[in-house]
């Protein structure tokens, strides 16, 4: 192996030998278990970003376990058409040319946008593979292929015939930049600082006038009636009688609704049928008429009288200006609210009425809310989102599905030119059969893109054919990996369409993690420059630095922050990894899979490092099985480089470069099989490092993707080794750390005396006496139940003996004892804190036995210590 490690070089040359290989190809194993994840298909609009790259990476985590455990794991790729977003940004892209895609044409407009959707496609599999992700490409999907077109049609035509769609004029949120309708989760509110303009509505027989508020004067032109409550004394005797509506001159009528809060404002409020949703279903309970002032683009219409043809923005202005001066503006006040944006234009969303097609969700929604409480629905990590999901789709509205865009999935619709009627269909050849009529005309517009996308989990994997091989093997799908920031965008829309056209939910478990935001906290956006692409960070650092650091940064449900100096320790810690098995190989020459043996005698560090291995491999199964990463990384971490390399790999090198040929022999077998099993169980997190030692490495298989999981063996556990390697690395820190405080560097010999606190503790020193020589570097070393002590000596005390170090010459006696002093007061603080748990009845009456053992043991254990360190004072003052 090279002295340094090479990610470049290794990771496109792994790549390629996996795809060549087909190792992530489904199917292979047919009579293992199956497991199976889809992606969230990224939208073809551009470049993965850094969130991308943390959800990818969780999901490999995850299959690269399943597939190393033996099952029949399928990781199904795909991307998604994302409707307004692609063709939005296709048309950025001919205006800069001089053309709209007016001027083109529908067909010619749609070959634009699929040359788009393949150039950016074939850039997310060139990141797909930078990232390592183990994706079986032979099943890729589209949300806009035959497949799910098919699967697509036949949920609009079911949910239609089932009274479940209906085309309707209702207010939507309408996008008048993209001019396009809306559904309310595409709608993001901003805080805005507005105003309230309070103005007088007069009475038509002179007696006075109604005051109202709105933030948005330019509506009022569409207003046909003011509201009140019923029961507010103040207008009983208004209702019924009319007004007239400044600037237009419209007579509208006073009217009792229970909708209008007396206590709020002057408690009358205007009502817009047109520009307002609650205002909407008023003007349906008492026949309002409904007068739109706008046009598709935001530009004042024929019904707004002289402001025709303003903007929306500039009418505003205007009007205000001409109330102020018919003297029916009574005051202007700051007001902060919330305004409606399109998530994709970035528009001021208008309330707009509009002829659209439309989901009921009701029944759908009662469904999924059943399954959820009786026990049967989706298990949500963590368990807190179950509430979030359940929250809103138990007031979920009816969802606005068609959208006047060219790109997406046409609505299997067609009118009669002659009729008007409408015939719904999979096909126009059904719908002449159907309509027994030759004008027709299919519906010009698109379906919403999560129409498709809700359909991903069952019909990516060939559903509606319920024979499909793959639906039957792998539906539903294990678990779903996503952002919490779409759980009402995607979660909840799948698991409804699921329970409806399937009878399962579509995925066991949904795993929810945060975002990433950059170092401060603050959400990645273009406005402030500080997006991270994934890219960037992998050719600075390598992909493995960047999957171990966005995998393990976080917990579950948390956002993340970025920061790039956890990359550079992540790519320290695959460094770490190189450099540790760079030496084992050195001092595997000329072994073979066939030689490795881990039974018969082993030293106590050989021992002892199986057991952690082994109680690391139950860990980490379990860990990921919980998806808990953060945790996972840090156990990792912990054992690799501290028990691994800094402890075991030391240890290892007396009897690698020893006389002894049979112990030699052993602990080349342990270390061999350790560095295995510990590159498998780091591999899903860190792919290429992993392949390219494991390569080196005696083994069987052709790749480290298919070895097999390590699993716990109860045969590995050695609680006495772990207590004897636990009491020489407490030695050997002890030694060092007096080393430390007096200046005494490691290369110069020191006397050592242990006093052994029992037989036992003595046996263990003396049988491990050649590791306290290393590594404490002694001139001489003598242990006993009561040695000889010299009168000036350094002290320390582990659990169970007290070290001894004679400096004459080397220590100032005044200074050890203030040293002494302050390890009893943090001695006397563990005690203190200790006792003080235990005297708490609370604590006491509820923690497990055992808990309570623990508590106690440390009493005596910080206790014993520090009697023995007050000894050592009163020694020394002696």
């Amino acid at each position: 192996m090279p002295t340094t490690y090479d990610p470049k070089a290794a990771e496109q040359k792994w790549y390629t030998y996996w795809m060549e290989n087909e190792f992530f190809k489904a199917g292979m194993r047919p009579d293992a278990e199956p497991y199976s994840i889809v992606i969230p298909p990224p939208n073809v609009t551009g470049m993965l970003h850094i969130g991308h790259a943390l959800d990818f990476t969780l999901q490999d985590i995850l299959i690269r376990t399943k597939r190393m455990q033996g099952f029949d794991t399928l990781w199904l790729p795909g991307t998604d058409h994302a409707g307004i977003a692609t063709q939005t940004k296709v048309e950025q892209k001919l205006r800069q040319q001089g053309i709209s895609r007016h001027d083109l044409g529908r067909e010619k407009f749609l070959e634009q946008v699929w040359a788009w959707k393949e150039q950016y496609a074939e850039t997310i599999h060139g990141q797909w593979a930078k990232m390592g992700l183990s994706l079986d490409y032979s099943r890729e999907r589209f949300t806009l292929d035959e497949g799910l077109t098919k699967g697509v049609r036949q949920v609009f035509v079911e949910l239609y015939r089932k009274g479940l769609i209906y085309r309707g004029k209702r207010i939507i949120n309408w996008d008048p930049a993209a001019r396009t309708a809306l559904s309310d989760i595409e709608v993001e509110y901003k805080e805005v600082n507005g105003h309230l303009y309070h103005l007088r509505y007069p009475l038509k027989d002179g007696s006075g006038f109604i005051t109202v508020a709105t933030t948005r004067p330019e509506t009022m032109l569409g207003d046909t009636a003011v509201a009140v409550h019923p029961k507010d004394e103040r207008y009983k005797d208004l209702i019924g009688k009319t007004l007239i509506l400044p600037i237009i001159g419209r007579e509208i009528p006073v009217i009792a609704d229970d909708y209008v809060e007396k206590e709020f404002g002057s408690g009358a409020v205007k009502i817009t049928p047109a520009h307002d949703p609650n205002d909407f279903e008023v003007g349906l309970r008492h026949s309002l008429p409904q007068i739109n002032v706008m046009d598709e683009g935001g530009i004042m219409n024929e019904e707004a009288g002289p402001y025709q043809g303003q903007d929306r923005s500039e009418c505003r202005k205007n009007i205000v200006a001409d109330l102020k001066e018919q003297g029916v503006l009574i005051s202007i006040e700051d007001h902060v609210h919330q305004v409606g944006h399109s998530e994709r234009s970035g528009a001021v969303v208008e309330p707009y009425l509009s002829t659209q097609w439309f989901v009921k969700m009701q029944p759908l929604a009662e469904a999924a809310i059943t399954a959820q409480k009786n026990g049967d629905g989706v298990n949500f990590v963590p368990e807190r989102f179950e509430k979030t999901y359940l929250n809103w789709i138990e007031n979920v509205r009816d969802w606005c599905i068609s959208r006047q865009l060219w790109w997406g999935h046409r609505i299997p619709a067609w009118y009669s030119e002659s009729t008007g009627e409408v015939f719904v269909a999979y096909s126009e050849e059904e719908a002449r059969e159907i309509s027994g009529l030759d004008d027709l005309k299919q519906d010009e517009d698109v379906l919403d893109t999560w129409f498709s996308s809700n359909l991903w989990p069952f019909a990516t994997l060939g559903w509606p054919d319920e024979n499909s091989s793959d639906y039957q093997r792998f539906y539903p799908n294990n678990v779903l990996v996503t952002g919490y920031d779409i759980i009402y965008f995607w979660v909840a829309r799948m698991i409804f369409s699921a329970l409806e056209f399937t009878g399962k939910k579509p995925f066991n478990d949904v795993f929810m993690h945060g975002l990433v935001r950059d170092a401060e906290g603050r959400k990645m956006s273009k406005s402030l420059g500080n997006g991270i692409d994934p890219l960037d960070v992998i050719e600075q650092y390598g992909a493995d630095a960047m999957r171990y650091m966005i995998s393990t940064g976080s917990t579950a449900g948390q956002d993340l922050r970025f920061r790039m100096e956890k990359v550079e320790q992540a790519r320290n810690f695959a460094n770490k990894i190189w450099n540790a098995s760079r030496f084992a190989l050195m001092n595997l020459e000329g072994v073979s899979f066939a030689d490795i043996d881990i039974t018969g005698e082993l030293t106590t560090a050989d021992r002892w490092i199986l057991h952690r291995l082994n109680e690391t491999s139950r860990d980490i199964t379990r860990l990921i099985d919980s998806y808990e990463y953060g945790e996972t990384g840090r156990l990792l971490y912990n054992f690799i480089w501290d028990d691994l390399c800094d402890w075991y790999i030391e240890f290892a090198k007396l009897s690698l470069y020893g006389a002894d040929a049979a112990a030699k022999a052993k602990t080349q077998s342990v270390l061999a099989y350790v560095l295995d099993r510990t590159l498998r169980l780091i591999h899903p997190f860190m792919p290429f490092i992993t392949e390219e030692i494991w390569q080196h490495l005696p083994h069987e298989g052709e790749t480290i993707t298919l070895a097999q999981w390590p699993v716990y063996d109860a045969a590995l556990e050695n609680p006495e080794a772990v207590a004897e390697m636990n009491l020489l690395m407490d030695v050997i820190r002890a030694v060092r750390n007096i080393r430390a405080e007096v200046n005494v560097p490691m290369s110069k010999k020191v006397e050592l005396i242990i006093k052994a606190g029992s037989e036992e503790t003595l046996s263990i020193i003396t049988r491990n006496d050649n590791y306290i020589g290393r590594f404490c570097n002694t001139s001489s070393f003598e242990a006993g139940l009561n040695p000889q002590t010299p009168d000036k000596v350094m002290s320390a005390v582990v659990t169970g003996a007290e070290l001894l170090l004679p400096l004459s010459g080397l220590i100032d006696i005044e200074q050890e004892i203030i040293r002494l002093k302050k390890e009893v007061q943090t001695l006397n603080s563990e005690v203190e804190r200790v006792e003080k748990k235990l005297g708490n009845q609370g604590f006491v009456a509820k923690a497990p036995a055992k808990v309570i053992e623990e508590e106690r043991a440390k009493q005596a254990d910080y206790s014993a210590k520090r009697e023995k360190v007050l000894a050592r004072i009163a020694e020394l003052r002696g």
